[in-house]
């Protein structure tokens, strides 16, 4: 299928737009408890990982904010999940590497997300990846589900210094592909990290979300460009966009 190219240069999040977080990591803290042979302290795997999964949560959402260093993130998640129920003898340290290993082995896809890919770039759409994610992991993530090929750039925070929403991310993505402000656009999954940091540098945003409407913090405001901006914002209200389905991605392009 053709498409009249809206935009030319399409900058994807990876976890839970492109690549299944919620399954995969579940499925990685399985194979962690089972090769650690925890299951007999752990009675409950669900409730086990709920708790992860909280306090994993509030360290990502602090290390955006540059409250909390990587070492700190991946100590304390494992180590404050063992502590509350009472495991005693694992190393949170060794158990995160081996929760990664397992994570970066993991291959389930969001729905429609290969043919999504494949009709994009045999339609000559510039793909690149903007992601939080550890460099460890993601690249693998991205080389072992099969979609690696799809990709020009792929930019991770881990190396950029900075996480999105940090407006610097999307800034040097754009410069790095030479691409124009008024032909990008972001897609993901997470309101405050894809969408209004992408809004705010000034490019539109696809929001993909099963939820039926907009959050209730939609922006309304002029975005703020960075200091010294050399891409200016070629719009004082960028477009924001929600799909419900990965596939319908194509009818805004």
């Amino acid at each position: 299928m053709y498409y009249k190219q809206k935009y030319t240069h399409l900058f994807f999040d990876l976890d839970n737009t492109l690549w299944d977080f919620d399954r995969n990591a579940k499925l990685a803290m399985r194979d962690t408890v089972d090769q650690l042979k925890l299951n007999g302290q752990v009675p409950d795997f669900n409730l086990f990982y709920d708790f992860y999964e909280a306090v994993n949560k509030q360290l990502w959402d602090a290390y955006r904010k540059q409250e909390v260093h990587k070492k700190e993130l991946i100590t304390r998640r494992f180590a404050e999940t063992l502590n509350h129920f009472e495991i005693k003898n694992v190393d949170p340290v060794a158990m995160n590497e081996l929760y990664l290993d397992f994570m970066a082995q993991q291959t389930s896809l969001v729905e429609g997300a290969m043919d999504v890919l494949n009709d994009l770039k045999s339609n000559n759409y510039k793909l690149q990846i903007i992601t939080n994610g550890f460099r460890q992991v993601q690249l693998r993530k991205l080389e072992n589900s099969g979609i690696a090929h799809f990709f020009d750039h792929v930019f991770i925070s881990e190396d950029l210094k900075y996480p999105k929403p940090d407006i610097r991310v999307f800034q040097h993505a754009i410069r790095s592909c030479n691409a124009k402000k008024a032909k990008s656009v972001m897609i993901g999954d997470n309101w405050e990290t894809d969408i209004l940091g992408a809004r705010n540098f000034g490019i539109d945003q696809i929001f993909f979300s099963k939820d039926s409407k907009m959050p209730d913090n939609h922006p309304n405001n002029t975005p703020t460009p960075p200091k010294n901006d050399t891409f200016p914002a070629y719009t004082p209200h960028p477009n924001t966009y929600r799909i419900e389905n990965l596939t319908n991605i194509l009818r805004l392009l």
